[in-house]
């Protein structure tokens, strides 16, 4: 597992460790019951406060993508369908808000990104 942390982005560290690991949850890289590392494990690897991976783990933990068990570790936890379509809705309507923005404030038309949209969706 291998998480790049970016100094060039406002985002804040943990979330970057939270939106890397959830992608790598839901594009199945990591799999229900799959270990991650410990907190301070991942820490050292990254060179990152342990405090700063254990905001990322209670966002993984509430979101439900990992489960920790005191003397196991954490793990990969089940995904439930619903759950992980719901996680990957909300990637698209973030992408879509950033592009109707641009778009918006470029002057170009709903008609032609309702168009472009229909041709990016019905490629194979």
């Amino acid at each position: 597992m291998e998480i790049i942390i970016s100094s060039n982005t406002s985002k804040p560290i943990y979330e970057q460790i939270t939106s890397q690991m959830k992608a790598m949850i839901m594009s199945g890289e990591l799999k229900t019951g799959d270990p991650i590392p410990s907190m301070r494990s991942l820490a050292k690897t990254i060179h990152v406060s342990v405090i700063t991976v254990q905001k990322a783990y209670e966002d993984l933990t509430r979101d439900g993508f990992i489960e920790t068990t005191v003397g196991r570790g954490s793990f990969v936890a089940a995904q439930n369908k619903d759950f992980i379509q719901e996680e990957q809705q909300k990637q698209i309507e973030e992408h879509l808000m950033i592009a109707a923005d641009i778009a918006r404030t470029n002057g170009i038309k709903l008609e032609k990104i309702t168009e472009l949209l229909k041709i990016f969706y019905e490629e194979n």
